[in-house]
């Protein structure tokens, strides 16, 4: 509850404003839901407004350069060969992926053969692994556990359910917001992890949601 799936949803939006082709994953809201978001970040209007705006969102929606795709699978229903299927259904089509989002990753249905920490090593990797196959960025998120809910910054000690998750990503970001910054509509990134490039800073934000 402190913005995941909002951040994925910005991604999502900066990519689809530069041409590309964005696969939008959702096992947790709706795709009417997390399509109104997008639109809501594309126009700069709040979803309770977007109905009274209907003529400039379509024209907005209508010359974005890009193109936005979502699925929706309720929790724990889809898992990775879901995704798998989803992807190669997309391929046949001729719409192949520039960037893939799973919203995320924790809400995917395991094999139920193994402890979920397991489960979640499996699936984190097998993601990396979609990937690599169709040769884009593909993001997801993670919650945290109960004892970083009162940190300033968070770190990667704080991931919930595998550590695994830590270890396979290539970057990794966390962002923090206490009860006092959703009042003052703020928040703080922290660069936890990054094989490319700097990491270790901690990036003060505006967050309006």
């Amino acid at each position: 509850g402190i913005g995941k799936s909002w951040a994925l949803i910005n991604v999502g939006m900066a990519a689809a404003k530069k041409g590309k082709t964005v696969v939008h994953y959702t096992l947790e809201l709706n795709e009417g839901y997390v399509g109104q978001r997008y639109d809501a970040v594309l126009t700069g209007t709040a979803v309770p407004n977007l109905k009274y705006n209907i003529e400039d969102v379509e024209q907005q929606v209508n010359n974005l350069s890009g193109e936005l795709i979502i699925k929706y699978w309720p929790t724990k229903t889809a898992s990775i060969n879901a995704i798998r299927a989803s992807l190669d259904k997309l391929k046949l089509q001729g719409k192949n992926p520039d960037i893939i989002i799973v919203d995320y990753a924790d809400l995917i249905k395991g094999n139920n053969r193994k402890e979920r920490h397991e489960e979640l090593e499996e699936i984190v990797e097998s993601l990396r692994g979609i990937a690599g196959e169709y040769e884009c960025p593909l993001f997801t998120a993670s919650q945290i556990n109960r004892s970083g809910a009162d940190d300033d910054i968070i770190t990667g000690t704080k991931i919930a359910g595998s550590f695994s998750k830590l270890m396979t990503a290539d970057f990794v970001v966390s962002l923090s917001r206490k009860i006092e910054d959703k009042l003052a509509g703020t928040g703080r990134w922290h660069v936890i992890k990054n094989r490319f490039g700097p990491d270790g800073m901690t990036l003060p934000s505006k967050a309006n949601m």
